[in-house]
């Protein structure tokens, strides 16, 4: 089985990773608005990450109690928007499609990591 506090622990690493070398490109480049989008979808990809995780742990209690609770689909989809929004009310600082590659990344952590570690096993 599988222990999701573990995953989450996981890819909050390799995403802190990757917005580490997207503020650095940021920095250092004159892509500063394709980082900038970058920065803000990946950054919204770990907090609705983060919200799932949290979603989880209340789905399973309340199973346990026989109680109903939502998985938080609205929440995570607003998140998504707010950063849709920004990115096409500053279309100057932040570009539109970094910004969906960001909100993107963590399903590609997530199936990179798959891989990684049923390679392992």
């Amino acid at each position: 089985m599988f222990d999701i506090h573990l995953m989450f622990r996981r890819y909050r690493k390799y995403i802190l990773y990757l917005l580490a070398l997207y503020t650095l490109g940021w920095g250092f480049s004159e892509y500063q608005t394709v980082f900038l989008g970058l920065i803000l979808g990946t950054g919204i990809s770990l907090y609705n990450l983060w919200i799932m995780v949290r979603k989880h742990d209340q789905f399973d209690k309340a199973l346990q109690e026989g109680k109903k609770v939502s998985l938080g689909t609205a929440s995570r989809m607003a998140s998504a928007i707010v950063a849709i929004f920004f990115a096409l009310k500053f279309p100057d600082k932040i570009h539109l499609i970094s910004v969906i590659l960001g909100l993107m990344t963590m399903y590609f952590v997530i199936m990179i990591d798959f891989l990684l570690q049923h390679s392992r096993k």
